[in-house]
């Protein structure tokens, strides 16, 4: 029997799950290989979260897509297809020279008609997008610095509607959530964010644990409820 608590077996988990239910195509694995050759980190979210990302946009209908942390552009492209033709998707990275190679990967999906990606600071940014848009985000996908999650968090809400969808990706930090003393600003970030997902009445929450290729960490899931 496999050893439960090994990376190598979530791993393995993450490659089998991935291969059957998805599948990498061409836009997809070139994403990987031009990020990887332009020194961009390897924290894109693995295939498996990618579809998972995929079918939650699916499942909402969500149309408008609000993405706070572009990087390569992995997710993006996840949640761009989601959204379908008539989809659009904003995406804000602070970064030019990553939003540079996302902008590359995104016209080699095909998928630069549906995608505005906004360069530079996102709590600078997000004033903006909020003059810009025409409607309420549906779906919106927080994957930045997490020292700033609770910030993004009050935008996500000035920005959404009741039925929108918010997520955020990376809360457990491999267990570190839990510790309450950390001088880390990203764990107390973390702790803040999850202390307001509490307390906030227009939200309903919960958190969820996950080990696999990208190691042991986690996302919360919120739904605006009013």
């Amino acid at each position: 029997m496999a050893d439960t608590s090994d990376k190598d077996t979530w791993v393995k988990v993450d490659e089998y799950f991935g291969a059957l239910l998805a599948p990498q195509d061409e836009a997809l694995l070139g994403t990987l290989t031009a990020n990887a050759a332009a020194g961009l980190p390897a924290i894109d979210v693995a295939p498996v979260q990618g579809k998972f990302l995929h079918l939650l946009v699916r499942i909402a209908g969500a149309k408008r897509i609000l993405e706070i942390g572009t990087l390569g552009g992995y997710s993006t492209i996840c949640l761009a297809r989601a959204a379908g033709e008539t989809g659009h998707v904003v995406t804000l990275e602070y970064n030019p020279a990553h939003a540079e190679v996302a902008l590359a990967n995104l016209s080699a999906a095909g998928l630069l008609g549906r995608v505005q990606v906004k360069i530079g600071k996102a709590i600078d940014n997000l004033p903006l997008v909020q003059q810009e848009m025409s409607a309420p985000f549906d779906f919106i996908f927080i994957d930045a610095d997490k020292r700033s999650n609770p910030e993004y968090l009050e935008w996500a809400l000035r920005l959404s509607r009741p039925g929108s969808i918010i997520v955020v990706d990376n809360v457990v930090r491999g267990g570190r959530v839990l510790e309450a003393e950390s001088d880390n600003e990203d764990i107390q970030g973390i702790r803040r964010f999850a202390e307001m997902l509490a307390n906030e009445p227009r939200l309903s929450s919960t958190a969820l644990q996950t080990v696999g290729a990208k190691g042991y960490d986690g996302f919360s899931i919120s739904l605006v409820v009013s």
